[in-house]
């Protein structure tokens, strides 16, 4: 008797939330392929049926598609996920930088040769960390290519990067002085990947951390060659913040479907910067996740639900057309 109390309680509750109540599905077999890009090798994991809503997930640094190992099975059962490596990243191709502009209007160029290749027209855009300038350089250059964005700590407003942060990536691109130069390689290191990028945020829960990030990051940094690659896309990065104004007049214009899922405990694009979004889509939906920089990381499983809920459960303002709803069935 008790065990059908304990039950029934329990389905009330799912029930009452629109986010828990999203039903499970099967996963689809995760593709890892390859393909010419530009003249290069570009790397990205597909899964899903092709014509199920796409969804685009762009990585951040030091990553690459593999931040999404946990989340792309989630996700494959209802939609078709495309993952790429950035050039420079992961397992797609590192032209040595002495010859090679990295750049983040280079990264975009990449992602969308890779999606034109595909013939990929429509999609949903899972932006996080770098992420985010390459995936408004490709909605600056395609606008009506997008059909809805998610924001994974993907910032696009001055609010969310602390003042010393933004010093930082100003002095990236200003000072090439060798000291300052010295300072953003030593950023690149694998110890650095492991104490400063993944388990800064989760000191009091290390245990939530996979050591497959840092160990799989730092192979794809172990030389001197691909250090230097994210050490120009540092010197980069103040290209972002300058563009940070056109991004916001495009996003008050496009009124794009948006969800915000953001951990909160990410010192650096702080939850600041997500409830910025609502300065110019009002109507974007905003969930704070009790986790760090690397929220899907943390918490693959209650983003997926999100992403479901968003896209395919729920009738109110905010949400993606009808039209693609019906698509993912």
């Amino acid at each position: 008797m008790k065990l059908r109390i304990w039950l029934f309680l329990t389905l009330c509750l799912v029930g009452l939330s629109p986010t828990y109540g999203v039903e499970p599905s099967w996963p689809q077999k995760v593709h890892y392929r390859y393909t010419d890009v530009l003249g290069q090798k570009i790397f990205y994991r597909e899964s899903g049926e092709s014509n199920r809503p796409t969804i685009v997930l762009l990585h951040g640094y030091p990553s690459s598609s593999h931040a999404y190992r946990e989340l792309i099975p989630l996700l494959s059962g209802r939609y078709h996920i495309i993952a790429p490596d950035h050039i420079g990243s992961g397992f797609s191709d590192k032209p040595d930088p002495k010859n090679f502009e990295y750049s983040f209007d280079v990264l975009a160029r990449y992602v969308d040769g890779l999606l034109n290749k595909l013939d990929v027209d429509k999609y949903i855009l899972y932006m996080q960390d770098f992420g985010a300038p390459v995936g408004f350089r490709l909605m600056m250059m395609k606008p009506d290519h997008v059909e809805a964005v998610i924001a994974q700590n993907a910032n696009a407003y001055m609010e969310g990067i602390p003042p010393a942060k933004q010093a930082f990536f100003r002095a990236a691109q200003l000072d090439q002085s060798p000291e300052n130069v010295s300072k953003l390689f030593a950023f690149t290191s694998p110890e650095a990947v492991k104490h400063k990028q993944y388990l800064r945020d989760v000191k009091d829960r290390p245990d939530v951390m996979s050591p497959d990030t840092w160990t799989h990051d730092g192979h794809f940094l172990s030389t001197d060659r691909e250090r230097r690659i994210q050490l120009r896309l540092f010197q980069d990065y103040k290209t972002n913040l300058d563009n940070y104004p056109n991004w916001q007049k495009f996003m008050r214009k496009q009124q794009l479907p948006v969800l915000l899922a953001w951990g909160k405990h990410d010192p650096v694009f702080t939850a600041a910067g997500a409830h910025a979004y609502l300065q110019d889509v009002p109507n974007a939906e905003i969930h704070l996740l009790d986790a760090g920089h690397f929220a899907v990381e943390e918490k693959a499983v209650e983003i997926a639900k999100l992403i479901t809920a968003f896209l395919g459960y729920k009738t109110v303002v905010g949400t993606i057309s009808q039209q693609t709803k019906d698509r993912s069935k």
